[in-house]
C-alpha cells in the first residue's frame, strides 16, 4: 500500500519518487513551508481518492499548517473558525462585533484583531494564506472577492452570494488566480448526499420529472416592514461596516444579530439559508442548472423590505444531453408537497423527494444525507451501484487538503456558484411580478426587463466586487 500512494503522490504532483517523504523523515531545509503543504496535501489526497484510511492533516505541527484569517467569529463563524483552528493556524480574526470579537480572541490569544477584513487581508499580506467567510449574506461577496483578489484560498458560507451576478463574479474571480475554495454546504461532504447522487445517477427510479423541496424556514422574524423609530448602535458594534454594500439604514436590534436573514438588504430569505443545502443533492444528481423559467407564489414582500411569511417556487429546466425536462418545486413557511407517494411515510417539516418514471427518492434530511427509495417493496431487493464520487474525509478537511494542493473540494465554487445562482434567481422571482424568463448565457430576464434590476445592485460608496 505505501508503494501505491507513493506512486499516487507522484503522478499528482509531476516529481521523482525519490523526492517524497516517506513516514517518519523530515523535509529537506530548501523547502519551504507551502512546499511541505503541498507534498503532504497529495499524500492525503492519494488516501481519500483511493477510499482508504486518511491521514488527518490535524496530525501536522503547527508550522507545517495553513495561515487562516477568519471574518465573522460568532454563530456559525465560530465553528468555521474553530475548523480553521483544527486544520491550520488562526493568524487573524475579523468581527464588527468587537464583544464576539474579544470573546473568540481568547480562544486564539495569538491572533490579531480586526473589525474591517480590508484591513485585515491588506495588512496581514502574506502571513494568511486562507480566509473563512462566515458574514451574513449581503458581505459574502465583497470579503471573498477582496480576499480572492490578493491571493488567499477562500471557504465562504452559504449562500455563496447576495445576488446572482456576484456568484458569477465570485466564479471568475477563483479561476482567474487560481485559488481553492469551498462553500460552506457541509451536507455536500456526507457520503450518504453522494451515494444518493449514484443512485439517481444509475437511472434507479427512471427519468426524473419532478423535484420537490421544502423546509421549515422561516424560523427568524420575517414578513414584515421596517422598524419605527431610530436607534444608536450599541457600544463595541461598528454598524457601518456591518451595513458593508447595502443601503444606509439606521442600527436596529431588528436586524443584528441573527434576524437580519429575512431583511432583502441584508439576507436570502427562506431559500437562500436552506436551499443550498436542501436543494443540493438533486441539483448535482440532476445537474439543475440554469432554469429556463422561474414563477412564485407567496404571502407577499413586505414594504420591499422583508421576505415573504411563506412561498411556493416553481423552477423549470429544460432538457438536457443527459436528462428530460424537469421541474423543480420548493416550499418554505410550514408548506408542503401533498404526493400520493409519500402517504405512510413520516414527512418531517424539511426533506426532498425525487420523482422519477420507475419510482421515488425520498429524503427526510435537510443534506440528502438519508434517503429510502419508494415504494419500498418494489425496491427491497435493490443493489446500489459502485462507488463513482470519492467519499469525503470532512468537509472543512476538503478545503484544507485543497489550499495545501490536493484535490479540489467537491463544493468549490465553480460547482457553488452555480447552485447559488439557481437558487437565488427564485428570489428574483418572488421580487418580480409574474413568471421570469431566465436566459443563462446573457444572465438576463427576457420577458421582464424591470426584474433585471433583482439580479444585481448598486454598492455603497467604498464598497465593490
Amino acid at each position: 500500500m505505501r508503494g501505491l500512494v507513493a506512486e499516487i503522490v507522484r503522478d499528482f504532483l509531476g516529481i521523482p519518487h525519490a523526492a517524497l517523504i516517506e513516514k517518519g523523515t523530515s523535509m529537506t531545509r530548501q523547502n519551504s513551508r507551502r512546499d511541505f503543504l503541498k507534498t503532504s496535501a497529495a499524500v492525503t489526497a492519494a488516501y481519500w481518492v483511493g477510499g482508504s484510511a486518511q491521514k488527518s492533516m490535524a496530525d501536522q505541527t503547527p508550522m507545517q499548517k495553513m495561515n487562516f484569517g477568519c471574518i465573522g467569529v460568532e454563530g456559525k463563524g465560530s465553528s468555521d473558525t474553530d475548523s480553521a483552528g483544527r486544520y491550520g493556524n488562526v493568524v487573524a480574526l475579523c468581527d464588527i462585533d468587537a464583544g464576539r470579537l474579544d470573546k473568540k480572541a481568547r480562544r486564539y490569544r495569538d491572533a490579531q484583531k480586526f473589525f474591517d477584513f480590508r484591513e485585515m487581508i491588506s495588512e496581514m499580506g502574506d502571513k494568511i494564506d486562507a480566509v473563512t467567510v462566515s458574514t451574513p449574506d449581503h458581505t459574502h461577496a465583497v470579503a471573498a472577492a477582496t480576499a480572492m483578489k490578493a491571493g488567499k484560498h477562500c471557504f465562504c458560507q452559504k449562500p455563496l452570494t447576495w445576488s446572482v451576478h456576484e456568484a458569477r463574479v465570485l466564479r471568475q474571480l477563483a479561476n482567474e488566480q487560481g485559488v481553492a475554495t469551498q462553500m460552506g454546504n457541509q451536507g455536500t461532504a456526507e457520503n450518504g448526499l453522494r451515494e444518493a447522487v449514484e443512485v439517481v445517477r444509475d437511472g434507479a427510479i427512471g427519468d426524473v420529472t419532478e423535484v420537490h423541496v421544502w423546509t421549515n424556514r422561516p424560523v427568524w422574524p420575517q414578513g414584515e416592514g421596517r422598524p419605527p423609530g431610530q436607534e444608536e448602535a450599541p457600544e463595541g458594534i461598528k454598524w457601518d461596516l456591518f451595513l458593508g454594500p447595502a443601503p444606509e439604514r439606521p442600527y436596529s436590534p431588528a436586524y443584528h444579530p441573527f434576524k437580519w436573514r429575512g431583511w432583502l438588504d441584508f439576507g436570502t430569505g427562506a431559500l437562500g439559508d436552506m436551499a443550498c443545502h436542501t436543494a443540493n443533492m438533486a441539483v448535482m444528481a440532476l445537474d439543475l442548472f440554469d432554469p429556463e423559467s422561474i414563477v412564485a407564489e407567496s404571502t407577499g414582500i413586505v414594504e420591499n423590505e422583508t421576505y415573504p411569511k411563506s412561498s411556493t417556487i416553481t423552477f423549470k429546466f429544460p432538457k438536457t444531453e443527459k436528462r428530460g425536462p424537469i421541474t423543480l418545486y420548493w416550499y418554505d413557511g410550514g408548506r408542503r408537497p401533498d404526493l400520493e407517494i409519500l402517504e405512510g411515510e413520516d414527512v418531517p417539516n424539511s426533506g426532498s423527494i425525487l420523482i422519477g418514471k420507475e419510482g421515488a427518492l425520498f429524503s427526510p434530511n435537510d443534506y440528502g444525507a438519508r434517503y429510502v427509495l419508494l415504494p419500498r417493496d418494489k425496491f427491497s431487493d435493490y443493489k446500489k451501484p459502485e462507488p463513482s464520487l470519492p467519499r469525503s474525509p470532512g468537509h472543512f478537511e476538503e478545503f484544507a487538503i485543497a489550499c495545501s494542493g490536493g484535490p479540489a473540494a467537491m463544493s468549490n465554487f465553480n460547482y457553488a456558484s452555480r447552485l447559488t445562482e439557481t437558487i437565488l434567481l427564485g428570489n428574483v422571482a418572488l421580487r418580480a411580478d409574474g413568471e421570469i424568463k431566465w436566459d443563462a448565457k446573457s444572465g438576463k430576464v427576457t420577458n421582464n426587463e424591470a426584474a433585471n434590476k433583482f439580479i444585481t445592485r448598486d454598492y455603497r460608496d467604498g464598497w465593490s466586487l
